[in-house]
């Protein structure tokens, strides 16, 4: 590895090996690799670009572009001549990087075999191996057509999940949903064949720290009687992106065995079109005893987390996390590769920040504003779904939320894209469970303090 401009004459390079670098004009700019021939015609090594943190360059660390080198290289195992700053990130890169989806893909045209590499000295291997399974675990359920991916599967996952690591998991399905008072997952959900469900898992030590994930797990989302247009249902396999994201986080968590009191809440269900649909103007009442005017049935995830929120908030705990694919509000704010963060806590924010950019897990942060609260007002509830005026759906979703989290003492939620829409040094394009590697990240240090 070397950055730009730097002497070739500092790596362990054959004077045959020099002079075939500068033939073929590597600089080290960021990503700009060459295979170097060895005296018996095979390959002896590889020479990559790190940059020099130039405009137009990757952000993050340097380390992070090491995924790069595992999609591109020919199948073996590598090692890395230089021991990288970040040894831990390095690993976590390639391992990233080196992740293809598939399930759908032939023998015959199916994916060559990925590029492997020895640990890097220092690396600390089982967060590494634990932070790659995980994060492939919420690719692979985001990448999963909806013909594939249904609340059934969703509670498997989850299940699977706690099996391995001794967690107690309860699931509410169906009209059963209306008997323990969860009302608006069963309106978001009746219209479908496949029945909604509340995912309800627990895990650690009692008397620990209690930390709350709630993922939005809307396995395809019309938009229901406000119907999406063709255009906008291409990608609808995601707004699970949620959930998918919390069991990633749940799984890094209980692999590296925190000592927190863990509690992971799903509300799933499809938003689909029928005569059992809840419609716009209705008036549904949340698990709070809270009335909700409908004025837009594809307003629905912030619907379904209302309850869960309600249920998660009774217990008051220490930290609850909101996880999303919730608007594309957020998007025409931050784009796709930056998810916003709403949070009743300034220094989980700064922290939060500066963490997700060190580990190339990035997030921003967008105001709880107060004065656009009472924009949620309705005249015949207690409040609406969504604000009439196209402003702020970002804010006035999270505000919607925030009204149920009443007794958390921290509040977070993050509205996610879920989806790379092109590859990078991290992976192909498609389903990323965002922000569960920074957030883990954040939670270790915090239990260290």
């Amino acid at each position: 590895m070397l950055a730009k401009d730097s002497a070739l004459d500092a790596l362990p390079l054959s004077a045959e090996q020099r002079k075939w670098a500068e033939g073929v004009g590597f600089k080290g700019t960021a990503k700009q690799q060459t295979l170097l021939p060895g005296s018996d015609g095979r390959i002896a090594g590889v020479l990559f670009g790190l940059g020099d943190g130039s405009a137009g360059e990757p952000s993050g660390p340097s380390e992070l572009l090491i995924g790069q080198l595992a999609q591109s290289l020919p199948a073996g195992t590598y090692r890395l001549a230089q021991d990288p700053r970040e040894p831990t990130l390095a690993a976590i890169a390639w391992g990233l990087g080196s992740y293809r989806y598939t399930r759908y893909k032939t023998k015959r045209n199916g994916a060559a075999q990925a590029a492997g590499l020895r640990f890097p000295q220092g690396a600390d291997r089982e967060l590494a191996i634990n932070t790659i399974e995980a994060v492939r675990l919420g690719r692979d359920l985001i990448n999963t057509p909806a013909s594939d991916l249904g609340p059934a599967e969703i509670e498997a996952a989850a299940r699977d999940l706690a099996k391995r690591h001794g967690a107690r998991i309860e699931v509410t399905v169906g009209d059963e949903l209306l008997d323990k008072n969860f009302p608006m997952i069963h309106a978001v959900g009746r219209a479908s064949p496949r029945a909604p469900r509340l995912i309800d898992l627990s895990w650690g030590r009692e008397g620990a720290r209690t930390i709350t994930l709630i993922g939005k797990g809307i396995t395809f989302d019309t938009g229901g009687l406000d119907i999406k247009p063709s255009s906008a249902m291409l990608l609808m396999k995601k707004d699970m992106g949620g959930a998918a994201a919390v069991l990633t986080l749940a799984h890094i968590v209980m692999a590296q065995k925190l000592d927190v009191r863990l509690r992971v809440l799903i509300p799933t269900a499809e938003n689909s079109v029928s005569g059992d649909a809840f419609r716009p103007g209705d008036v549904l009442v949340s698990r709070a005893g809270t009335t909700v005017e409908i004025g837009n049935t594809d307003a629905e995830g912030r619907l379904v987390l209302a309850d869960a929120i309600s249920l998660a908030d009774e217990q008051a705990p220490q930290s609850m996390y909101v996880f999303a694919t919730l608007t594309g509000a957020a998007r025409v704010a931050l784009g796709p590769d930056l998810p916003a963060m709403f949070t009743n806590d300034d220094a989980f924010a700064t922290e939060m920040v500066a963490t997700a950019a060190s580990v190339g897990d990035p997030v921003w942060r967008l105001p709880l504003w107060p004065g656009y609260d009472c924009k949620l007002d309705s005249p015949v509830a207690d409040m609406n779904n969504v604000w009439e005026a196209p402003f702020a759906g970002s804010i006035t979703a999270a505000l919607f939320l925030k009204r149920f989290a009443k007794q958390a003492q921290r509040f977070a939620h993050f509205d996610l894209f879920g989806w790379r829409p092109a590859a990078n040094a991290l992976g192909p394009r498609g389903g990323e469970p965002q922000v569960a590697r920074a957030l883990y990240t954040v939670l270790a240090k915090e239990l260290c303090r």
